[in-house]
């Protein structure tokens, strides 16, 4: 998908710029709410229901996610994803414990030191690869087990899809996941975009947690049309317990929890989740299409999923960032992300707009 014709940047100084696109291409958080979700709040606001998760959405939630993960899923809502994160890393760590993760990892670079405060437990950060974590990266911080004056690592971290775009194949994942318990490691998956993932990779969201042993994933709703709230998902019994004290600890534990659950299972069933995941990635894909024929941006890579990294000279940042929200990343990079309800209009008008702002050289 693409433009009809290649969109060429004007060789003189910028004009009056184009009507910004109506929606942000900032981050898949500006997007507003589902409509199919928003109907299940509603409708999950009719009369009352037994709290903290007793009521008839949290079971068909159960239900939605064990479809999706097999029968020992046991599913623990969340108010958000650094919330569902904390919970999660407590259950796995000791105080005196590290969580080994990539340098670019959410819990480590957009969570306020919120893991290590809540758990006690260390962050050991690795350089990435294109966002992911390596088998090479990860046995090289191995060395401190059993070493009294290192904390001990106890946790790997994988987010699915990278914090670059990028996603995990299958394979990947396996290699990581085997390496980690053969040192006796747990794995948690931050999954704040599994969607994207899911729907990029063409395979079952059971094949890449599941059935490769993942101890904990966080499922994301918030990035892909909910208003608010995650799930953290073990098919572990024994871990249950500890999530659930670990949740309640971490003020994760909504009361009125059927309005996260109404959310999620609506994500869920019919498959929403995966329509929503497919239409952002597909914009995405428009989206560097028409970036790459605009003369002097360039695409960091193709993206994988909802994610569009470009380089662009730093004045037409400054242009760009004052015309319509972008994410700045790096110096000359901005990340350009799309969501659920991106239209190719909206596309198209945000392609223009990059075009203007490259005018000035």
């Amino acid at each position: 998908m693409g433009h009809d014709g290649p969109v060429s940047a004007p060789t003189g100084p910028p004009t009056d710029p184009p009507a910004a696109p109506a929606t942000s291409f900032s981050s898949d958080n500006a997007a507003g709410i589902d409509p199919v979700v928003l109907d299940a709040l509603v409708a999950a606001n009719r009369g009352h229901a037994t709290a903290y998760g007793a009521d008839p959405w949290s079971d068909r939630l159960t239900e939605a996610v064990r479809d999706l993960l097999g029968p020992d899923a046991v599913v623990l809502p969340t108010f958000g994803g650094t919330g569902a994160n904390v919970t999660a890393l407590a259950a796995l760590v000791d105080g005196w414990g590290a969580v080994i993760c990539t340098d670019v990892a959410h819990i480590h670079v957009d969570e306020c030191g919120a893991p290590e405060r809540q758990t006690g437990a260390k962050l050991v950060t690795v350089p990435h690869v294109e966002g992911k974590l390596t088998p090479e990266g990860l046995a090289d911080r191995l060395g401190a087990l059993g070493v009294v004056h290192h904390s001990q690592p106890q946790v790997v971290s994988l987010t699915q899809s990278t914090e670059e775009g990028t996603c995990y194949s299958v394979d990947e994942l396996a290699a990581l996941v085997d390496l980690a318990h053969r040192h006796g490691l747990a794995v948690h998956v931050d999954g704040a975009r599994i969607a994207n993932a899911t729907a990029a990779l063409g395979v079952p969201l059971r094949s890449m947690i599941t059935d490769l042993g993942v101890d904990v994933v966080c499922l994301g709703g918030t990035k892909d049309g909910t208003a608010y709230g995650e799930a953290v998902v073990t098919s572990r019994p024994e871990l249950a317990e500890r999530l659930a004290f670990a949740r309640k600890q971490a003020g994760q534990l909504p009361s009125k929890l059927r309005f996260v659950a109404a959310q999620l299972t609506a994500l869920l069933e019919g498959d929403r989740w995966i329509a929503n995941a497919t239409h952002a990635n597909a914009m995405a894909a428009r989206l560097a299409d028409g970036l790459a024929a605009v003369d002097r941006v360039d695409l960091v890579r193709r993206p994988e999923v909802n994610a569009v990294f470009v380089r662009l000279p730093e004045p037409a940042i400054d242009r760009l960032i004052g015309w319509s929200t972008v994410y700045r990343w790096a110096p000359g990079v901005v990340r350009v992300m799309t969501s659920f309800d991106t239209t190719a209009a909206d596309v198209d008008r945000f392609v223009a707009g990059v075009a203007w702002a490259v005018g000035d050289p």
